[in-house]
């Protein structure tokens, strides 16, 4: 079973995830899509992929910005991003503003765990992807690991791997390929000392993180190590999988 954010509203947990994140973005710097682990996945699936829509990437999007669709609940970060010519509609995953099967290639980056219905969130990615369409998303897993860090971040649940799995095949999408993903420290001191200084010194620490510690990150990520199908994710935290939508 999922493990839920106790006693959070939809609305309060929306709230709380636009507060957070505004905050963050605000005095963040844009990293290109290239600068990631990501990039080389990307890169390999754009070619037919001619229309492209990223969810919720704040100011870290792993698709090309320029004719790329763009939407989230960020003001800061789509105003940063038309800046750069991409697309930026103001909005939720759970009422994505464009019509059925229009997007060739679609990312969705720690974003499902965010919101308090992932059954209409993924309905909703299911209607937007065309036949055939790529999906690459990634969320948390395992619900004995929930930690103060989740619902900090705003985070609604952690998955079962095999639950993942069935929610993603009842709206179409089949796993073609994983890996383990995320940045998040593995020292839960580390995590907790982080945690206190964006409660109790947040200005300060959200310029640390944006401009020492995620380009750090981003410098020393390791390749993704893809593999076919679900990877064994009895150790992973955080799982990337690269989907595909079933052909009408």
């Amino acid at each position: 079973m999922t493990s839920p954010s106790p006693g959070r509203p939809d609305s309060e947990l929306l709230g709380a995830n636009r507060h957070f994140y505004n905050a963050l973005w605000t005095d963040a710097r844009l990293i290109e899509p290239e600068r990631f682990n990501t990039w080389p996945l990307v890169r390999s699936l754009l070619a037919p992929a001619q229309r492209r829509l990223e969810v919720a990437p704040g100011l870290r999007p792993r698709l090309p910005i320029e004719d790329t669709q763009f939407v989230d609940i960020s003001a800061a970060a789509l105003e940063k991003l038309r800046v750069r010519g991409g697309s930026g509609t103001l909005g939720s995953i759970t009422a994505l503003p464009y019509g059925n099967a229009g997007f060739d290639l679609i990312c969705a980056f720690d974003v499902i765990e965010h919101v308090d219905d992932d059954e209409r969130a993924l309905a909703e990615l299911s209607r937007v992807a065309a036949s055939g369409a790529a999906l690459i998303t990634s969320v948390p897993l395992h619900p004995a690991q929930w930690s103060g860090f989740d619902a900090f971040v705003g985070h609604r649940r952690r998955y079962e791997p095999a639950e993942l799995m069935d929610k993603l095949a009842r709206h179409g999408f089949a796993v073609e390929r994983s890996a383990a993903f995320g940045m998040q420290p593995k020292s839960s001191r580390l995590v907790d000392l982080g945690m206190w200084f964006l409660v109790h010194r947040r200005a300060p620490a959200i310029r640390l993180y944006n401009r020492v510690i995620m380009p750090l990150g981003v410098r020393f990520q390791k390749p993704l190590a893809l593999a076919q199908g679900l990877i064994d994710t009895a150790e992973v935290a955080e799982v990337l999988l690269l989907c595909r939508r079933a052909s009408n």
